[in-house]
Order: C-alpha cells, then sequence, then structure tokens
C-alpha cells in the first residue's frame, strides 16, 4: 500500500508539472518600443487566435529594453524604435542578426494638450519652439537615449530651434511616457510619433516635423540570440499583410512587401 501510495503522489505531481511545461512552450516573450503598444497588442491577439500561442509583452523605452536583454532577461523578441538599438543588440551578440528586418516607419509631430489654444504651427527653419511653449514645459523621450527623444533633438537642431528650446524640455523614459505629461497638462507641448498622437484623445497634433529635418524614423524587429523556436513564425507573421493592415491602422508605414 505504500509503494502504491508513493506511486500515486509521483503519478500525481507529473501531471501538475506536465501542463505548465507546455504552456511555456506555447507562450512568447516579446520587448517592444513603448510607441508600438496598441499595434501589437493587436496584432498578439490576432497571432495567438491564430496559433495557440500567448504573447507576453514588455513594452518600454528602446534603450532600457535593449540593456534589459544584455542583463539576461528571458526576451524572445526584440522591436526596437530605432535602428541604434538594435545595433547595439547586435554588436553584445543578444539578437539572432539573420532574423532582423526593418519593418516599421513613422514620422515625430508637436502636440499640445486638447484644450491648448495653439492650433497650427508651421514647422521650418527657426520656428520658435521656445516662444510656444512660454513658461511651460516641453514633453520628450530622453534625447540621451531614447529614440523619439533622439529624432526630436536631431530635428530641433537642423531647425535651429534647439539651443532656445532646450532648457524646457521635461525628458521621459519612452514615447507613451512623454505623450501623457502632455494629455495631463503637466507640459504645454510634446515631441512624439504622430502614431502615439492619434491613440491619445487628451491632446492633438500642431504640427508636423518635415522627413528631412531628422534621421529616418525605422522599427526593426529581430528573434533574440536565446529565442524560443516560435520566434520564427512571430516574425513571419509580423511580416504579413494580416499584421501589414493593423500596422497601418494605426498610422505606421510598412517598410517590406508582405511575405503572406
Amino acid at each position: 500500500m505504500q509503494r502504491l501510495s508513493g506511486l500515486a503522489i509521483l503519478f500525481a505531481a507529473l501531471f501538475v508539472v506536465a501542463p505548465s511545461g507546455w504552456a511555456e512552450d506555447k507562450s512568447l516573450i516579446v520587448f517592444a518600443a513603448a510607441s508600438m503598444k496598441n499595434a501589437l497588442d493587436d496584432i498578439d491577439a490576432a497571432f495567438t487566435s491564430k496559433t495557440g500561442i500567448k504573447i507576453v509583452p514588455s513594452y518600454a523605452g528602446s534603450s532600457t529594453l535593449a540593456r534589459q536583454i544584455e542583463q539576461g532577461a528571458p526576451a524572445d523578441v526584440f522591436a526596437s524604435a530605432d535602428t541604434e538599438w538594435m545595433d547595439y543588440a547586435a554588436d553584445k551578440k543578444t539578437i539572432d542578426v539573420a532574423t532582423r528586418t526593418n519593418l516599421l516607419g513613422n514620422s515625430i509631430v508637436l502636440i499640445a494638450p486638447r484644450d491648448s489654444k495653439i492650433e497650427s504651427v508651421t514647422i521650418a527653419r527657426g520656428f520658435d519652439l521656445a516662444g510656444l511653449a512660454g513658461d511651460g514645459k516641453i514633453a520628450t523621450g530622453d534625447v540621451k537615449s531614447v529614440p523619439v527623444g533622439k529624432y526630436a533633438k536631431a530635428a530641433l537642431e537642423k531647425l535651429d530651434a534647439w539651443q532656445a528650446a532646450d532648457g524646457k524640455f521635461a525628458m521621459a523614459d519612452n514615447a507613451r511616457a512623454a505623450l501623457t505629461l502632455v494629455a495631463r497638462g503637466e507640459a504645454v507641448l510634446g515631441i512624439v510619433y504622430a502614431t502615439d498622437a492619434r491613440t491619445e484623445p487628451g491632446v492633438k497634433i500642431v504640427g508636423t516635423f518635415p522627413a528631412d529635418s531628422h534621421p529616418a524614423i525605422i522599427y526593426p524587429v529581430a528573434a533574440t540570440a536565446h529565442a524560443g523556436s516560435s520566434a520564427n513564425d512571430y516574425l513571419a507573421f509580423l511580416r504579413s499583410t494580416a499584421a501589414k493592415a493593423i500596422f497601418e491602422k494605426y498610422g505606421f508605414r510598412f517598410l517590406i512587401r508582405p511575405t503572406s
């Protein structure tokens, strides 16, 4: 009886543990730039519906995510808001460079709270961003590390507007955090991605930065060096016609020809 009881306990333990292992095999951890959240949430739901594989997303600034992956965070896929942080990951050998694809494009815009008196701004060389902000703050990502902030600074430098406005900036950890500062009225202006501005009813776009005022905004994606076997299936879905339609619904530009 004691031997039978022991076998029964062992069998029960295996029965409990096995489904957990199977569940892990049916999930992927995706580290993605915060500005991709709305579109990727929809795409992940469609992918899970099609394959049964659950996506566990982690959204943050591309710089934060790249460093977390470098420190051993268990990500399967990395989606960056610029090529520099994907290059960083490639240099650190934390991604599978053979899977890398420059997937999406975007643009940056000047936003204000929905009830702001600022309506339309012509963004050109020498425009008075500092004067527009007055005594208020201008929100964007950290210009030293967060892609949207780096794009913003590059554009303002080229347009001869950076030096006067430099002291008025409130630096955020990612594009969505900058968006929130403006939506809450904690900043009178913000520079964010056009796709982000479209998702937030508390802000309005008052100007669009010329495409030639900053480096091309490119979102690369890749599997990590230790990705699970389903990562390639997920990347293939990101390149599909179905994903293209969702990305474009949110305002992204699809940079490749859909594969299916």
